[in-house]
């Protein structure tokens, strides 16, 4: 009798012909370009090529967020064998309100190895050829941003010669 009872209060299966509840939606946040200075080779190490890339300054906008990104935090990368870029990207934003945020920015970019190389030469590459996706986590104080420790992001990248431009997005 008590297992019927502990199986009938138990969680409903997962239909097994679709999701039990409707897909997440993405609201578009903001967005951040960041400047660059020239990358840091460090060579290969343990089966793939790492980098650094650091950020110099550069701004935010859009409607949740706008500022600046603070001189300071960089880029680290690993570029394996096939295409696969790991990217573990930190740094500070710079609210208007003059909040300081910071960002823990974990990805991936994958690509042809042709063009995973271009990328890595800083050539000028179209953004559709490539895969650059990324899961921020924000770090700030309690306050009129407190909202970006409550929200799940994801964003999207795209590579430029000087530059990085992210796309950030919460998930609903």
């Amino acid at each position: 009798m008590a297992a019927a009872m502990l199986a009938s209060s138990a969680i409903p299966a997962v239909a097994a012909d679709g999701p039990a509840s409707p897909a997440p939606t993405l609201t578009y946040a903001f967005s951040v370009r960041a400047t660059l200075d020239p990358v840091v080779e460090q060579g290969e190490v343990d089966g793939g090529r790492r980098r650094f890339i650091p950020i110099t300054g550069g701004t935010v906008s859009g409607p949740s967020l706008t500022g600046s990104v603070l001189p300071g935090g960089g880029d680290w990368q690993v570029i394996m064998p096939g295409g696969l870029t790991s990217i573990e990207a930190r740094y500070f934003l710079k609210a208007t309100d003059g909040t300081v945020i910071e960002v823990t920015n974990p990805g991936v970019r994958t690509a042809a190895p042709d063009v995973i190389e271009k990328l890595a030469r800083g050539e000028v590459v179209d953004p559709s050829s490539y895969y650059f996706r990324t899961t921020p986590r924000f770090m700030v104080k309690d306050g009129p941003h407190a909202w970006m420790r409550r929200k799940v992001f994801v964003a999207r990248g795209i590579r430029k010669p000087d530059s990085v431009v992210i796309d950030f997005y919460t998930v609903e």
